[in-house]
């Protein structure tokens, strides 16, 4: 027990392992001594990394200093090494301590305490992530019925390869062209010049639009020509997003929801 009391042992990563600083202050060596002694040892040590682990440590400043910790076979490498009149004294007491701390750690008691631990973790971890699945099904129902009336009014423009008239699409929302023009107008997308519905300039070259040239005569019986815009799909479904983002649904999509 009293080497219990008196050894720093601690049970990390399932490792018990000691640190650089305990030693060098029970030694009675300067810890940049015992650094510079445990990294010697690597270059001749294979499996180094399975004994010596590498951290951090605050010093009395507060400062971040560099530390190693060590299992029971990194503890016994690194003190063979180190002489003196109380080095067997304070090898010993390491050795019992590690012995003390693993016979303690395999008590049927122990072994027991820990698997019912862990039993109760895996419990709780399982319920969690039953909540989280369960939850994550709800989430899904609600972005499926969310996107099923987009699906739905997509599959309907996608079904049309043709150039569409803007009187076909304001019909989709209920509207008139008229009106659907003077909406996509004040929402900054389009502007009439010489009678003709052209898109503002940050809207242009994306092949939302298209022009249609239309023959036709007048009163005398004299042939004129005009030129009408049409949208693409690719512009239907630029104007069905935009107008989703503005809580504007097309008919479709008010019936289902």
């Amino acid at each position: 027990m009293d080497n219990l009391m008196e050894i720093n042992i601690q049970y990390i990563d399932d490792k018990f392992l000691t640190d650089s600083r305990e030693v060098s202050k029970n030694f009675e060596k300067r810890h940049d001594n015992v650094i510079r002694d445990i990294e010697s040892i690597k270059k001749d040590v294979l499996n180094f990394e399975e004994m010596f682990f590498i951290s951090e440590m605050p010093d009395a400043y507060g400062r971040s200093q560099k530390v190693y910790l060590m299992n029971r076979d990194g503890f016994s490498l690194l003190a063979m090494g180190f002489n003196g009149r109380n080095a067997l004294k304070w090898k010993i007491k390491y050795i019992s301590a590690f012995n003390a701390m693993e016979k303690a750690w395999n008590t049927p008691e122990q072994v027991m305490a820990r698997a019912l631990k862990m039993a109760e973790q895996s419990m709780a971890s399982l319920k969690d992530r039953c909540r989280f699945l369960g939850g994550q099904v709800v989430e899904q129902q609600k972005v499926i019925e969310q996107l099923q009336p987009k699906a739905s009014y997509y599959d309907l423009i996608l079904q049309c390869k043709d150039l569409i008239a803007t009187t076909i699409i304001a019909k989709d929302y209920g509207m008139s062209a008229i009106a659907f023009n003077k909406m996509l107008h004040e929402m900054g997308i389009q502007y009439q010049q010489s009678g003709t519905w052209v898109l503002y300039a940050k809207y242009q070259g994306q092949g939302y639009l298209k022009p249609k040239t239309h023959n036709y005569a007048d009163a005398a019986g004299i042939q004129h020509s005009r030129e009408h815009s049409y949208w693409t799909q690719k512009g239907r479904l630029f104007l069905y997003d935009l107008l989703k983002q503005e809580c504007i649904l097309p008919l479709m999509e008010r019936k289902i929801a």
